[in-house]
């Protein structure tokens, strides 16, 4: 370890900057924003600093710098540019042991300026000794995409709670209780800004697990859209509930690299179906989901694209509703838009479409029962999902309601993953097309004149 992180209390603290242009700017703002009272020494300060010293606690002293302003100093910070003013300012902070930071000069430091991720009172503090700093602040944008923005609301709410919890349930039971807290529901409802109604859950939950005698309380299921298969599409929010579940119930339409990305030690349960093969039946899996609830577990019911398009998460949660079981829905990118965006076809165009209509492709008792009429609309795109196996049948009643045979169609499989493939055409051909090419599922059709901007949009993998 090349450095000891620490975190340095400069609140009511004097701190010194020498130097006066953009890069003292970039140092000041941090030492403001932690309290510190900052004093900026240099011939020239430019126009940034001298309105923030308008409304900070911020001292702007118009001279070169001298030994004497080192005098009850906390930190001090070379910002000047100047090597031989660098090495003189670091050589007099380092004979008093007095921490010194030179910018981009590691040699010369005894502490460095770490990317930091600011959720306080959380933080966290990124560093490469110097080494990278940009790769650094690369890795705090990761992290600030990831942390939710009211990360420290849900800090100060467990604060104010900690002496009622260690009052009211014994010690091997507090830990159960507060990873319920902060990776459940009264999480979520302050990641949503609901603090009035967290506060109130929190003493619910608090009192039904003293009553309980700190056993862990019913469960939740997470009823989230794994997107049509690239990971990159997934939400902020489905990755941090994927990344506590306890048990895992997927679809075979959810990819690999997404399942990858769920909790490793969590139980998973595989109840995909295929056309004609439904081994586990949605009765079977609304079952699942209670019971394991009912059990204190958190139920991931993972989906491909979005639980509510053709997804049937609305016949599961209504199922929950009516046991009594608390879930929450995280809406995921649905195929139609994702596989559509990758393969270069807008789903709307001002030149071609003002709009797009969702509809399930497969057999229901052998029979695809459309008003196959109402789908023939000028100006509208149609996507039909899970379409393979009746393409052809797609294309010729679609004809025979009187959309012209040579409007253009295509039929992406596996689309956003690195499978995928695009077979283009028109009504008349696009059947053909598909089976020389030993087209395969899980496929999406897309049906209209927005098709023809393939070859000029497409950008995925061609």
């Amino acid at each position: 370890m090349d450095y000891l992180p620490l975190f340095h209390d400069l609140k009511g603290r004097r701190c010194l900057v020498v130097g006066g242009g953009e890069t003292a700017l970039r140092k000041v703002r941090p030492l403001l924003e932690a309290g510190a009272v900052v004093e900026v020494v240099a011939p020239v300060i430019d126009s940034g600093l001298r309105e923030l010293a308008a409304s900070r606690s911020l001292v702007l002293v118009e001279r070169a710098f001298e030994e004497a302003d080192l005098e009850d100093k906390a930190l001090v910070v070379a910002a000047g540019e100047d090597d031989l003013l660098d090495r003189r300012v670091s050589a007099l902070c380092q004979a008093r042991n007095l921490p010194v930071n030179v910018v981009d000069k590691p040699d010369l430091c005894s502490v460095i300026f770490p990317a930091i991720v600011d959720r306080s009172p959380i933080q966290i503090a990124i560093g490469t000794g110097g080494s990278a700093p940009v790769l650094a602040r690369l890795l705090r944008g990761r992290l600030e995409a990831m942390l939710p923005g009211r990360y420290g609301d849900l800090a100060r709410l467990a604060d104010r709670f900690r002496g009622a919890v260690r009052e009211k349930l014994e010690p091997e039971k507090r830990r159960a209780f507060w990873e319920q807290v902060l990776e459940g529901k009264i999480a979520e409802l302050v990641y949503t800004g609901r603090n009035r109604q967290a506060e109130a859950a929190m003493n619910e939950a608090l009192e039904e697990a003293a009553r309980r005698g700190g056993e862990p309380v019913q469960g939740e299921v997470y009823l989230v859209g794994g997107g049509p298969g690239d990971p990159d599409l997934l939400t902020f929010r489905a990755l941090r509930l994927m990344q506590q579940a306890d048990i895992v119930i997927h679809d075979r339409l959810v990819s690999k690299e997404v399942l990858d990305l769920v909790r490793r030690d969590a139980e998973r349960l595989y109840v995909g179906k295929t056309a004609g093969n439904h081994p586990v039946t949605q009765d079977n899996i609304n079952r699942k989901l209670v019971e394991y609830a009912q059990k204190g577990y958190r139920v991931l019911r993972l989906k491909g694209g979005d639980p509510f398009i053709f997804g049937r998460g609305g016949e599961e949660i209504e199922h929950l509703a009516d046991h009594g079981i608390a879930f929450q829905v995280v809406p995921g990118i649905t195929a139609a838009s994702g596989c559509a965006s990758y393969a270069g076809i807008p789903l709307t165009h001002r030149d071609h479409a003002q709009s797009v209509r969702f509809i399930a492709g497969h057999r229901r008792d052998d029979q695809l029962d459309l008003d196959w009429a109402a789908l023939v609309t000028p100006g509208e795109t149609l996507v039909f999902y899970m379409g393979l196996n009746n393409l052809e049948t797609i294309c010729r009643q679609l004809a025979a309601h009187g959309m012209a045979a040579d409007t253009p169609a295509a039929l992406v499989e596996k689309g956003t993953t690195d499978n995928q493939r695009v077979f283009t055409g028109d009504l008349a051909t696009l059947p053909e097309i598909v089976r020389r090419g030993g087209g395969r599922a899980p496929t999406l059709i897309i049906v209209g004149s927005v098709v023809s901007l393939h070859n000029q949009l497409k950008w995925f993998g061609e």
